[in-house]
């Protein structure tokens, strides 16, 4: 394992898997990548990077595929715009736009083959090296008010072991998430009371199933995309052959995570997260998103529930 004198190393580095083909949202994502679909004025992928920079992951690589240059492009400086602003004195878009460009250290690197999460995870090897890692997929947005990462950060630290966040969901969609069994964390296993203000159950995983039937699932604990994970989960991938889909699933690894020795890098606990989290999957939760977050901003909120009661009432 990696260790410092002072227990586990320290982790400062994400990937951000985002070589999906966005096949959901056709034809809008034909020519852009679905992680640019704006979440009201911000690109979906942004409040990903932004929860992991606030985590303090200061270095993040995403996984990238085709058609995927604008991902660079939004974190890139963008002269000319800038320029332009500047003259116009528009100092508030200027601000906006330069924002997304400080917010950590990106780097990208391509899939090339999609064969799955599991997958995409192994490319970011050689980023990563020795040291643990956190795992951000870009269709669950965690609200910022809800600190689930850092969190999950110092129950790792603490313990060693991979941390997964677990939330409760109703039994007719645990078809549709990876599904945890779980026990009480073992004696001997000291978790940390909550540093960060987001006092969230930790229980320990035993089992974890891809996409149950809700008779075959043997919890209603769905996986959602965030993991802080440790460098042995790289050697299980390589061995790790096709699953569920014919691709290579980071749930298979993660199930032989549980059943490795806590000393050689194994043990798998969970994080419960009972805060406020949004999809943006699908084209349903997408707009329900959208439509969410809009109504928390100051200078949209008012009259876009005054627009909705008038626009909702009577249909």
């Amino acid at each position: 394992m990696s260790h410092s004198d002072n227990g586990p190393a320290r982790v400062t580095r994400a990937v951000i898997p985002a070589a999906g083909m966005g096949t959901r949202f056709l034809p809008a994502t034909k020519a852009t990548p679905k992680e640019m679909l704006p979440v009201v004025d911000k690109p979906a992928i942004q409040y990903v990077v932004e929860e992991a920079a606030a985590a303090g992951l200061e270095n993040i690589l995403m996984i990238t595929g085709r058609n995927k240059r604008p991902l660079e492009d939004h974190f890139d400086r963008n002269y000319e715009l800038e320029s332009l602003l500047q003259v116009k004195g528009d100092t508030d878009r200027l601000q906006a736009v330069q924002y997304s460009t400080t917010l950590a250290n990106l780097h990208y690197v391509r899939q090339g083959d999609p064969k799955g999460l599991g997958h995409a995870v192994l490319c970011a090897r050689d980023h990563v090296g020795s040291a643990p890692f956190a795992v951000l997929l870009g269709d669950d947005l965690i609200d910022a008010r809800d600190h689930l990462l850092r969190r999950m950060i110092e129950v790792h630290q603490a313990t060693g072991r991979s941390v997964i966040a677990l939330m409760e969901v109703p039994t007719e969609q645990v078809h549709l998430y990876g599904c945890a069994a779980v026990t009480s964390v073992p004696e001997g296993i000291s978790v940390p009371a909550s540093g960060v203000g987001s006092a969230a159950e930790v229980v320990a995983v035993k089992g974890l199933v891809e996409k149950p039937e809700p008779a075959e699932a043997p919890s209603n604990l769905a996986i959602i995309g965030r993991y802080v994970l440790t460098p042995q989960v790289f050697d299980v991938l390589e061995r790790t052959g096709p699953g569920r889909g014919g691709e290579i699933q980071l749930t298979d690894a993660l199930a032989t995570l549980i059943d490795t020795d806590p000393a050689d890098g194994g043990g798998v606990l969970g994080v419960v997260f009972r805060g406020r989290r949004y999809d943006t999957g699908d084209r349903l939760d997408y707009l329900k998103t959208v439509v969410t977050l809009a109504c928390e901003r100051d200078d949209l909120a008012e009259p876009l529930l005054a627009w909705l009661k008038d626009f909702t009432t009577g249909r």
